[in-house]
């Protein structure tokens, strides 16, 4: 991954990124030191930790100390049906540390994709890629439901709130309204918010604000955009708005955030102008 991260070497991976791909993240010994749109992570052996597109992830130093393995892949690459794409609707990383027979059927499937990826040429690369293809899948379905457990119970997940995340992924730049959700939808504002707390453990209204923070806090160490063109992107009329609520969730105004997570100056932060909401698509076709 030092490699990948370009002239800075393993200097590069202690910097705010923002994959426009998968990344599988299973370690074999030591420690790995990270954090997931602004969670801390501690991985020891035997962790397995799946970093969406879109989401910041941060190695902290030294990384050398953790051995593992990295699997790498674009969004469409995998089957997205059932667990694996609701994993991927405003998800929150979770590391897991399988055990048992979890831990044997997840070891063996990656070893299968190991094998297989460095048999290129044994197989017509169209086919090659297909077998890759469903091993991937195979690998992160049974992934997606682990990560599953370690949530609220799945029976708590009403159908009232899982059209509401996945409206309020689609929508949360362009509304933050919980009453156009639930007029949109068809449910009232107390359907939505009993939903909303049982499955999340927050109502309707701070869940839409959480994924609104969550976006800006991306795009503010992501991007060198000025906090109000920021603002704008997100649906804030003002920019004294998105100041507004940016310090009343965190304590901070958007620069001085900024300037704390990435140690860089309003606009000087060296990343890329926003693109978007979500982050760029991966247009490639396969595994790494």
């Amino acid at each position: 991954m030092a490699e990948r991260a370009g002239g800075d070497g393993a200097a590069g991976l202690h910097r705010p990124r923002r994959p426009a791909f998968h990344e599988l993240l299973v370690v074999r010994s030591g420690r790995l030191h990270c954090s997931v749109d602004f969670r801390d992570c501690d991985a020891g052996p035997g962790t397995w930790l799946w970093v969406r597109p879109g989401q910041v992830v941060r190695f902290h130093a030294p990384t050398e100390q953790a051995q593992g393995t990295v699997v790498l892949f674009p969004t469409g690459f995998v089957n997205t049906r059932g667990a694996v794409a609701a994993g991927n609707r405003n998800p929150v990383c979770r590391p897991v540390t399988p055990a048992g027979t979890d831990r044997s059927q997840l070891e063996c499937l990656l070893e299968a994709l190991e094998q297989e990826y460095r048999r290129l040429g044994d197989l017509p690369l169209d086919d090659h890629i297909e077998v890759m293809r469903h091993l991937t899948s195979a690998l992160m379905v049974r992934l997606a439901h682990l990560e599953e457990e370690t949530q609220h119970s799945p029976t708590a997940r009403s159908e009232a709130f899982l059209r509401f995340r996945d409206a309020v992924e689609e929508g949360f730049a362009h509304t933050h309204r919980v009453e156009d959700y639930a007029r949109r939808l068809g449910y009232s504002l107390r359907t939505l918010t009993r939903a909303t707390r049982e499955a999340a453990g927050v109502g309707a209204k701070r869940f839409l604000d959480d994924r609104v923070l969550l976006e800006a806090k991306r795009m503010l160490v992501h991007t060198t955009a000025p906090s109000a063109e920021i603002g704008a992107l997100l649906g804030f009329p003002e920019a004294t708005a998105f100041s507004a609520f940016f310090r009343r969730r965190t304590g901070l105004s958007p620069s001085a955030f900024r300037r704390e997570t990435t140690g860089a100056e309003e606009g000087t932060s060296g990343a890329p102008r926003p693109r978007g909401t979500t982050g760029p698509a991966c247009g490639a076709d396969g595994v790494a």
